[in-house]
């Protein structure tokens, strides 16, 4: 395992992590890292807590004489394997180096100037800074919004084609001047290119094509991971975006995916095992500049302690397919796999290939901290009704098969007592089936479409009929397949309380603000031709909330300007299919613009949404849940 500290739910991201590990930063602290290696013990003063994570991601070790704080509260704890010392014994080390984890050299040599051995050099790491040039808070480097970053998954082959697709929201909260630096790391993690990308414009489109990229700078095919750093920024310091992959020429396939999520994790899951047929590849691609040695990461059944390594060594930001035949050759679907990652990646993807086509989706962080929440059961449904709800898309079951997979998500947890809600497209319910108290281990999958018997949504959640217990954190995977094409799509999500106005442990929540969560703004790329974008937009509530939906739909030319909108009205629990072309028209997504996109917006409600893109006359779809800003 790394030991590094990133996020967590309680204090978020650690902005440390990020500002140690940019591909820009990381080159300057090995050239650091070698130089205090060089010069015997270094005493390490720790005013901002991250000297486990930086000793981690130093690519050389370095002999440390001992950690030093200022904090009277922690003086006598470990940290990196030392007891924490008060700074002010600093002058009784022997070491001829004094390394102070903080981005500001005046304000060490400030700080610390009376306190240094004697004949000792203070070294900070203010040689590891950005330029100042990329911070969107120059008086603050620490600042969250100085590291808005993710890695995307970019492939451009002579099967596959690759867009990572967003918007400028940022300006929404103020920003004048975004600008994106990009990094492309082919599939040994070397550097294909760096440049960066204008995105002058209030809710300007933000594509970015691998095969333009190829184009444009002369490339080779590669198969990597792109790094993303948006500057400029204000409001939010999340990348957001939608992977799409398409194939090329004769090759049908088409999948639609979410962004990384920019916190590596320790564990992983919701891998499937491959079915008859399917050769399930795990695309690991190592997130930092170390190598991986081999046998850092592992990979077992879920819900049982036999773990396989992944036996080789993974350069700096090399890109590796594993194929779950030859890593566990016994395991079939529905059966899951758990990747035990060591904080090596981020949130990774999946590909399954089929019949010549391929699906991509991605694995969820499987979280350490939650532990099973007793009270869960005992929510006052006159606050909560149903409580958690996760809901998803049921298309038509004479063409299309739904099929349901429970996931663990922490660590902690034994059992997952489920049932599965299902309503039509008005809200009515089409009845209801109790799975059961499942064990961590199970291979129970639920035919959603056969048991609804009509288009519309279901919605999983807790039910303890049987016992078991629950921690809030309810995943499933979602499989379809066109019953006359066998072209399939899956997706993963977790579960919310849903539109009440009482909350619980930050539910409903709300990607903007405090809880509750009661509207949405949820972003829909607004293709004008095939594969037309769709999105299955539902509106779930946990007890009663409003009759129906005021929901807004907004068409954006990818320059940013509005230029149609339209209104629709969701019954309580019932769902809407969206298409773009149908609701605006294709002249009006002529245009919008090849980035043109639609922004739902309600502000009455929290809706939920599964975006993709549909060829009608191929027969081929792609769909993921939609994100919203």
């Amino acid at each position: 395992m790394l030991g590094i500290h990133t996020f967590d739910p309680h204090s978020g991201g650690n902005t440390a992590y990020k500002a140690l590990t940019h591909p820009l930063a990381a080159e300057k602290l090995e050239i650091l890292a070698h130089h205090l290696a060089s010069i015997g013990p270094v005493a390490l003063y720790d005013p901002h807590g991250m000297a486990q994570t930086l000793l981690a991601l130093l690519p050389c070790p370095i002999t440390v004489a001992g950690v030093y704080t200022h904090d009277s509260l922690k003086v006598g704890q470990t940290s990196a394997g030392h007891v924490l010392q008060p700074v002010v014994d600093l002058a009784r080390t022997g070491a001829g180096a004094v390394w102070a984890l903080d981005f500001s050299h005046g304000a060490m040599c400030a700080r610390l100037s009376t306190l240094l051995p004697q004949g000792s050099v203070l070294h900070t790491l203010e040689s590891v800074r950005l330029p100042a040039d990329m911070l969107s808070v120059g008086h603050a480097y620490l600042d969250r919004l100085n590291f808005a970053t993710n890695l995307a998954f970019f492939r451009e082959t002579e099967e596959f084609s690759t867009r990572v697709v967003t918007a400028n929201y940022w300006a929404r909260y103020g920003a004048q001047a975004v600008r994106l630096w990009l990094r492309l790391f082919d599939g040994n993690g070397h550097v294909l290119h760096t440049w960066q990308q204008e995105v002058p414009d209030a809710g300007q489109a933000i594509i970015i094509d691998s095969a333009e990229i190829r184009q444009r700078f002369g490339l080779p095919e590669f198969t990597g991971q792109l790094f993303i750093h948006a500057q400029g920024i204000a409001g939010h310091d999340v990348v957001k975006y939608a992977l799409e992959t398409r194939g090329k020429g004769s090759n049908a396939s088409l999948s639609v995916t979410h962004d990384a999520n920019a916190w590596p994790a320790n564990r992983y899951a919701n891998l499937p095992a491959p079915a008859d047929g399917e050769d399930v590849v795990l695309w690991v691609q190592n997130s930092h500049a170390l190598p991986i040695p081999a046998g850092s990461m592992q990979l077992n059944r879920m819900g049982r302690d036999t773990l396989v390594p992944i036996g080789c060594d993974l350069a700096p930001y090399q890109t590796m397919a594993v194929h779950m035949r030859d890593v566990l050759p016994g395991l079939a679907w529905p059966e899951q796999i758990e990747f035990r990652a060591g904080g090596y990646v981020v949130r990774p993807r999946y590909e399954v290939t089929r019949g010549g086509r391929t699906r991509i989706a991605h694995l969820n962080v499987q979280r350490a901290d939650l532990k099973p929440d007793p009270h869960i059961e005992k929510l006052d449904p006159r606050f909560f009704g149903r409580g958690y709800l996760l809901p998803f898309p049921v298309p038509d079951p004479a063409r299309y098969r739904t099929l349901l997979l429970p996931s663990p998500m922490a660590e902690s947890l034994s059992t997952l007592p489920v049932r599965v809600d299902g309503f039509d497209t008005e809200g009515r319910g089409t009845g209801s089936h109790f799975a059961g108290c499942l064990p961590r281990d199970h291979a129970c999958v639920v035919d959603v479409g056969a048991l609804l018997g009509r288009a519309g949504h279901a919605e999983l959640l807790y039910d303890f009929r049987d016992g078991g217990c629950g921690d809030g954190w309810l995943h499933a995977l979602i499989r379809y397949e066109d019953r006359h094409t066998g072209h399939m799509a899956e997706s993963s999500f977790g579960s919310h309380i849903f539109n009440t106005v009482m909350t619980y442990r930050g539910e409903p929540q709300s990607y903007a603000g405090s809880p509750p969560g009661l509207s949405t703004r949820l972003f829909l790329t607004a293709a004008c031709e095939e594969p037309y974008s769709f999105c299955k937009l539902i509106y779930p509530t946990s007890a009663t909330w409003h009759a129906v939906s005021d929901t807004s739909l907004h068409l954006h030319a990818a320059s940013g300007e509005v230029i149609a909108c339209e209104k629709i009205a969701i019954p309580m629990s019932g769902s809407r299919l969206i298409r773009p072309d149908r609701i605006f028209g294709v002249t009006a997504l002529r245009r919008a613009g090849p980035g043109g996109y639609v922004i739902i917006r309600d502000t009455t409600c929290r809706l939920f949404g599964y975006h993709g893109r549909r060829a009608d006359g191929e027969g081929r779809f792609s769909i993921d849940h939609m994100f919203g800003f």
